[in-house]
């Protein structure tokens, strides 16, 4: 670059530094979902808001978008954008007002007139503190998930669509039930297959699909019938990506062209497709559905391209190793989970047999005589001492502490027997869950039966 002064710059040194972090910001930050959840960075912020705001009542969707910006920096629009698309998945969220129609391509009502709110499902699958890693949000001020801790092929069922810089991404939705089968036949060791489904319906052609990876491809087809009379065409199911208005254009101009011959076109689409082609006389429906195929939207080609965030580099994984990955994750998932549950467990069940000791062998009043807090601990530990082989781990000075801390009220009214009950109840539990570890595949697996019995209802292939 040479300004006015005659005076030579170098840009190829910026261009390459700038433009390199340009790139992988694009890739890792904006445009490719994780492997782990299956989420680009503005849909995970927006659930963890939605999880934040949580009260089992509906939140403005403009709220939710303001509450997600301390995640996001970036506008609210792109923010508004992405909640309604998840919303219309109809997946994760229960929704209020009018979010579109995902049929006539119609948008979304402002955001302060439409409302949403995790369901059940989300709850369930998406979140534990317990097992996330947390980060610092970009101003430092709240914390946010590094991934969220999915418990559930997410990635496929969604499906992502994403361009960055050099580099594109679109993994097709597939079906919720299909994937829950395939996960459990994963954790078993056996060979899959799985194949994309749409909510727009329609029919499909996997024979090219080359398990989602670039250089394969679906065909899609509307799905049309013939009325009795035989002198118009009605089409009930769209392809994916395509909408009833940019189907009724390119029938018009397949029209215009002479590809093919109709007296007119009735869009009458509200809750479900139908789009009635009224025939020119002497024309055969047969040939004309031939030719809506060939010359017009009624028939499109998909190109996956699958590919997510690994270890911070791009990989392009097939759907199949993507759910083997998913499934391993979930076990692994379900696996701290557990140890986390035996340890709080196995804490409890300490302390109450410690406090059982404590009252029952009256060491509390040993401690009387004490003057300083060395002493009480001494004493307290000696007390303690004969019963060390009742205990799960060696007593310590913060368990002694506690003990201290025992109300008098709490030791008048002790009750033995309730006490043993107790003791007894979370020792059943560790059983169970000690019971669950050791047969972790097995509970993954019954974990997978147990989503499907809940949610599968009403989610049959489109």
């Amino acid at each position: 670059e040479e300004n006015h002064l005659g005076k030579v710059t170098q840009v190829n040194g910026l261009y390459q530094d700038w433009f390199l972090d340009y790139a992988s910001y694009v890739i890792l930050e904006r445009a490719v979902p994780h492997i782990h959840d299956g989420l680009k960075p503005v849909q995970r912020r927006i659930l963890h808001s939605l999880w934040e705001m949580d009260d089992g009542r509906f939140n403005k969707v403009a709220n939710v978008i303001g509450n997600t910006m301390k995640y996001h920096p970036h506008g609210d629009a792109s923010i508004g954008d992405a909640l309604v698309q998840l919303g219309q998945k109809n997946l994760m969220l229960d929704t209020q007002g009018n979010w579109g129609n995902i049929y006539t391509g119609d948008s979304a009502a402002a955001p302060r007139y439409i409302e949403a709110r995790l369901n059940k499902f989300a709850q369930e699958v998406l979140f534990n503190p317990k097992t996330t890693r947390w980060l610092a949000s970009y101003d430092g001020r709240n914390r946010e998930p590094e991934t969220l801790p999915v418990k559930f092929p997410l990635l496929l069922a969604l499906g992502v669509e994403g361009i960055a810089v050099g580099l594109a991404c679109k993994i097709l939705p597939h079906n919720f039930n299909e994937l829950i089968d395939a996960s459990i036949d994963a954790l078993k060791g056996k060979s899959t297959k799985i194949y994309p489904d749409f909510q727009t319906g329609g029919l499909i052609d996997v024979a090219d699909y080359n398990r989602g990876l670039r250089g394969g491809r679906v065909q899609v087809r509307a799905r049309i019938r013939k009325d009795e009379s035989s002198k118009t065409l009605i089409i009930t199911e769209i392809p994916f990506g395509t909408t009833t208005t940019s189907l009724i254009d390119s029938i018009l101009k397949a029209n215009e062209k002479g590809k093919i011959k109709i007296k007119k076109i009735e869009d009458n689409t509200a809750e479900d497709v139908e789009i009635m082609i009224h025939l020119a006389a002497g024309v055969s429906p047969d040939i004309t559905i031939d030719a809506l195929y060939a010359f017009t939207d009624c028939q499109v080609s998909i190109s996956p391209n699958s590919c997510v965030i690994d270890d911070d580099k791009p990989r392009f994984l097939g759907v199949e190793e993507l759910l083997r990955i998913s499934a391993d994750h979930t076990r692994d998932l379900i696996r701290r989970e557990l140890e986390i549950q035996l340890d709080e467990l196995e804490a409890q069940w300490h302390f109450a047999s410690l406090e059982k000791i404590f009252i029952e062998k009256r060491i509390y009043r040993s401690i009387e005589e004490c003057e300083t807090w060395e002493d009480i601990l001494a004493t307290i530990h000696k007390g303690l001492k004969p019963h060390a082989k009742k205990f799960i781990r060696p007593v310590t000075d913060e368990d002694v502490t506690r003990l201290t801390e025992i109300r008098i009220k709490r030791i008048s009214r002790f009750d033995s027997s309730k006490a043993d009950d107790h003791i007894a109840r979370l020792g059943e539990q560790i059983a169970s869950v000690k019971n669950k570890l050791s047969n972790l595949t097995e509970t993954a697996i019954t974990y997978f039966k147990e989503l499907k019995q809940k949610y599968g209802k009403g989610r049959a292939r489109r």
